[in-house]
């Protein structure tokens, strides 16, 4: 997760979600590892495209993006949105 301070978004995401997320599926599947979007843009990841808004949720396997999803659509439907990226995990990349 790519956040910055007194970004209400990131905020609303570590009140909301954050506190259950490890003992979530999507949590015990792909941990939340929190960046600080001024410290680094890509996470440490050198094939990472980087990220410009926060929060932005990457998913990332084996040093290769599954996918990202930018915002935070709210506890109603953050799980639907992030659910989806979660399932590409060990599939092959889609071909362009």
């Amino acid at each position: 997760m790519f956040e910055q301070k007194a970004c209400p978004f990131c905020e609303a995401f570590n009140r909301e979600i954050a506190p259950d997320y490890p003992e979530s599926a999507a949590g015990r599947a792909a941990p939340l590892r929190h960046v600080d979007i001024w410290q680094s843009r890509t996470g440490g990841v050198e094939s990472l495209d980087p990220a410009v808004f926060t929060p932005t949720f990457v998913l990332v396997e084996n040093g290769r993006e599954i996918g990202r999803l930018m915002g935070y659509p709210g506890r109603r439907y953050f799980y639907q949105e992030i659910e989806p990226l979660i399932a590409r995990l060990g599939k092959p990349p889609a071909t362009p």
